[in-house]
């Protein structure tokens, strides 16, 4: 790399067109900014300059790494320059959480989009496991994910809880007996199915599922869209297990209804970022919004 300070004194004498200008515009001594040019010239192998007693012409090298020089300059001065504004209404936020936290994400990611047209958003809709090898890589600047494996990888901090509902036909009629009505009905699976079912099964206080063992339950289906899982269900085919938000902004809610259980499961909600990783002031703007969201 060429050392800026003899660039930096290059570009001067060529502005100035005078050896003794560019010293005391520099603060230095004559012979000081002839050696920085010599230097220079080693550096670059080849000459800058046509010296001609008093005076001096640039050479077509010369001419190049001046150039190089003002453009370096400028660049650095753009990049400090944008380093300072840091607009927490522009640029590019880029997310990623599960389908089900995307449904009711994105709407409020667009609306704050139309309030401020600098902002420019990007939600990826993703499992666990995968929201955490992104943020890691840098990939994503935050997820939202519902377990952390490696804690210390990540700055983490509690964003909120989602109930998490069994969902049925609204035809279905309910019995005591949900263990059996379950296996009877058949699970509408999904890439987070068997998370949440054993997160459910564990906390519902209902002595029947807590005994349940998923293998149990057959499959009568599978989907890896979030909008499209409940779509069997609302005609009638299995139960599936979801965030309540996920029924909530369902098209057909009222062919779908919750299979109510002894105790409320909610499920915590974590926003995570890469260790020590500082989001621009954009961000604040969001996360603030997300605050309010599972409040």
């Amino acid at each position: 790399m060429l050392n800026p300070i003899w660039l930096q004194t290059f570009v001067t004498l060529v502005e100035t067109g005078h050896f003794t200008q560019t010293a005391e515009k520099l603060f230095m001594t004559q012979p000081g900014v002839s050696q920085h040019v010599s230097k220079l010239e080693q550096a670059c192998g080849h000459s800058l300059i046509k010296r001609d007693k008093k005076s001096f012409s640039i050479t077509e090298q010369g001419l190049l790494v001046y150039e190089y020089a003002v453009n370096l300059a400028l660049n650095e001065e753009r990049m400090l320059d944008a380093l300072s504004r840091d607009d927490p209404f522009g640029g590019e936020i880029s997310i990623a959480c599960s389908g089900s936290v995307a449904l009711v994400l994105y709407p409020i990611l667009l609306k704050l989009q139309s309030l401020h047209p600098k902002l420019v958003m990007k939600l990826k809709a993703a499992p666990n496991y995968q929201i955490l090898s992104e943020v890691k890589q840098g990939n994503i600047d935050f997820g939202i994910v519902t377990d952390i494996s490696t804690p210390h990888l990540f700055d983490s901090s509690i964003l909120g809880q989602e109930e998490l509902c069994l969902i049925v036909p609204s035809e279905t009629e309910l019995s005591e007996n949900k263990s059996e009505l379950l296996q009877h009905l058949g699970l509408v699976s999904h890439p987070d199915a068997e998370h949440y079912l054993s997160l459910y099964f564990a906390n519902c206080g209902e002595v029947g599922l807590e005994r349940l063992h998923i293998d149990a339950i057959p499959v009568v289906g599978a989907v890896n869209q979030i909008g499209q899982i409940l779509e069997p269900v609302a005609q009638g085919i299995g139960f599936t297990v979801l965030p309540k938000s996920a029924l909530d902004s369902f098209h057909h809610a009222n062919k779908l209804k919750i299979m109510q259980s002894n105790h409320v499961v909610l499920e915590t909600l974590f926003k995570v970022t890469k260790k020590n990783r500082q989001l621009p002031a954009r961000y604040h703007v969001v996360i603030e919004a997300l605050s309010a969201l599972w409040q």
